[in-house]
């Protein structure tokens, strides 16, 4: 098997993933998964698609993560190793789809307008 390689966004977190056949192995911008996110949440999240089709022995995983926080980024990982997974064979894709892993979550942060300190927060009015 060739490498696989897809694409996640979410937010403004970015991750370009490629998928060779391996051990399990999962490296992101040159560190370990579990360096890279401390957190077991954050972990667990990236390794939802690979657990629920039960792979996550069969593949290497390397990933570039930019842009965003690391909730961002963790949901970007997941959205792109589901969209690679479902390359590599396409009768998986049902089966994300219902658990919500190949949807791009559209909500981003609404810009702030001018005359306001926030998106919608406007400043103390005085009637005086």
């Amino acid at each position: 098997m060739e490498v696989v390689n897809a694409i996640g966004r979410r937010k403004a977190a970015v991750a370009r993933v490629y998928v060779s056949e391996g051990n399990g192995k999962i490296i992101i911008n040159k560190r370990e998964l579990e360096n890279y996110f401390p957190s077991p949440l954050l972990q667990y999240v990236v390794k939802q698609p690979l657990n629920k089709l039960n792979a996550a022995e069969k593949y290497d995983i390397k990933i570039n993560l930019n842009g965003g926080g690391h909730k961002g980024q963790s949901e970007a990982a997941r959205l792109a190793i589901a969209r690679a997974l479902v390359k590599i064979n396409p009768e998986d894709k049902p089966l994300l789809k219902a658990e919500g892993f190949m949807t791009r979550d559209p909500r981003v942060v609404e810009r702030k307008k001018p005359g306001q300190p926030k998106a919608r927060k406007k400043f103390q009015f005085s009637k005086r």
